[in-house]
């Protein structure tokens, strides 16, 4: 009995992101499943300015930090086996994994 998971990756490093999405894919081809993706997303752009000078004397200068977060989205259509092969895939801290089961 096929059943439908939609998978959103996200994380701050895009390299990592890319490693999950290649593993999952091997995953999908070993067990033969169907899979849709990996869609990448809009990257999500979180810029913090701060000021150079804490007391105020001075010039105003400004530092722009920015943190970029990265998108991807896959959809597997599969049997129970595939899904829990799924399950044992090593994933690296700096990325998030939401599965949703349709």
């Amino acid at each position: 009995m096929a059943q439908e998971v939609r998978l959103k990756l996200s994380s701050t490093d895009h390299r990592k992101l890319e490693e999950v999405c290649e593993r999952i894919k091997k995953v999908v081809e070993e067990t033969g499943a169907h899979m849709s993706g990996p869609i990448p997303l809009p990257t999500k752009r979180l810029i913090v300015p701060t000021r150079r000078s804490p007391d105020g004397e001075g010039k105003a200068t400004w530092d722009k930090w920015e943190m970029r977060i990265h998108k991807r989205l896959i959809d597997i259509r599969g049997d129970e086996r595939t899904i829990r092969r799924l399950m044992r895939i090593h994933i690296p801290e700096e990325v998030h994994v939401e599965i949703i089961m349709k």
